[in-house]
């Protein structure tokens, strides 16, 4: 029974390194933001624009708690999740959780081509990245048994170096 989550802010390559460690390791992906556009019917940023930041949170917190306890898988969790109590506690408690990260000015670097993706702030992402994530880094610490800076390693280098954790943690855990 393995669970790994990845978290991290959004440009850190949480949803490519998912996919490579979930294909390497054999194991289901689920990624939780694409979920919740398939449950609501939209695209998370419609979510938010006609509900709001928090109806979308809802939405997360609820799914979360019915595919937190699948076996054999790898999620990809969206940023925010780390914002609610409820949702540490279930992935502290279910899995095996890798911080991703990055530095703002890389995020920032990363992310400015996605329009598509609502500001959680209002402010311009140059503005917006360092000040979310002043705020997220604590809990996200919080909830990671592992912390891998993504700046200097490709999605490859560390998918391969989480494997190589998860099999010196649990030895009969997936393939490599």
């Amino acid at each position: 029974m393995t669970r790994i989550a990845l978290v991290g802010y959004r440009g850190t390559g949480k949803s490519t390194v998912a996919r490579l460690l979930a294909q390497k390791l054999g194991m289901e992906l689920v990624e939780l933001d694409r979920l919740i556009d398939e449950r609501a019917g939209e695209r998370i940023p419609e979510i938010v624009s006609r509900f709001g930041w928090e109806k979308f949170r809802s939405l997360e917190t609820e799914l979360l708690a019915e595919v937190v306890q699948k076996d054999n898988v790898v999620f990809d969790l969206g940023g925010g999740v780390v914002e609610r109590e409820e949702n540490r506690e279930l992935i502290k408690k279910h899995c095996l959780v890798i911080w991703l990260k990055a530095s703002p000015e890389m995020i920032v670097k990363r992310i400015k081509d996605q329009m598509h993706r609502p500001s959680l702030t209002g402010k311009s992402f140059t503005d917006e990245v360092p000040e979310v994530l002043k705020r997220r880094e604590p809990l996200y610490r919080s909830v990671a048994q592992l912390e891998l800076d993504t700046e200097s390693r490709t999605p490859e280098e560390l998918a391969e170096q989480i494997a190589a954790y998860l099999k010196s943690q649990m030895p009969n855990s997936g393939r490599t």
